[in-house]
């Protein structure tokens, strides 16, 4: 009896363990390299939201006002949590949604509603892109091309983030375990002691 059941267990260990595999996230692309919009996106790992972010210091303020929500595939982040960087088919799913006020009981401040005004993704393939990183905009559902390096994205990135060009900064779970594991970038810890710090890139995400 007790033989049977530790049978059943490891075959129960086993099954789950498959099934972990079968369900792994990582980059799909076309035939012809185009990004496919990752789905069931929500179901992933929370990292962040910001409302009305803009990095440049002469940004002009927008007549609205957005969230912004940054979502990391399970896999990425359970590896981040043991050794404080990213893994390769790291993907993040920025989604922008619009604010409104006064909505049902609320009286003051903003809450999110059902308009996505955005979707962006910042994939890590290193064999698939110079520097390990692609940027990609989805403006429809469909398939998207990565963003030329001259968009300035990836420049931002590894000039100002916090760990492996992403803006772990922004993330209030991760940042004090990447400052514990040491793999905090030595630029970002130069700039964030710096008196001021004013970036040239105003439209960067917080990914």
């Amino acid at each position: 009896m007790v033989r049977q059941s530790r049978t059943f267990l490891a075959a129960a260990i086993s099954a789950i363990a498959l099934c972990h595999v079968a369900h792994a996230v990582e980059p799909s692309y076309t035939a012809d390299g185009l990004l496919i919009r990752p789905a069931d996106y929500r179901e992933w790992i929370y990292l962040t939201s910001g409302l009305d972010m803009s990095y440049g210091p002469n940004a002009a303020a927008a007549k609205h006002s957005m969230f912004d929500n940054v979502f990391v595939n399970p896999e990425a982040y359970r590896a981040f949590l043991a050794s404080g960087t990213w893994p390769d088919k790291a993907i993040f799913v920025l989604e922008l949604r619009g604010a409104e006020s006064n909505v049902s009981i609320n009286k003051r401040g903003q809450t999110q509603n059902a308009s996505v005004m955005g979707f962006e993704v910042h994939v890590k393939d290193t064999a698939r892109f110079d520097g390990g990183w692609g940027f990609f905009d989805f403006r429809t559902p469909d398939p998207a091309k990565p963003l030329p390096d001259k968009a300035g994205c990836r420049e931002c990135h590894e000039k100002h983030g916090a760990v492996d060009t992403t803006f772990v900064q922004f993330y209030p779970t991760l940042f004090d375990l990447a400052q514990q594991k040491g793999t905090i970038n030595p630029a970002y810890l130069k700039e964030a002691s710096a008196p001021t710090t004013q970036t040239s890139a105003p439209n960067a995400p917080p990914y």
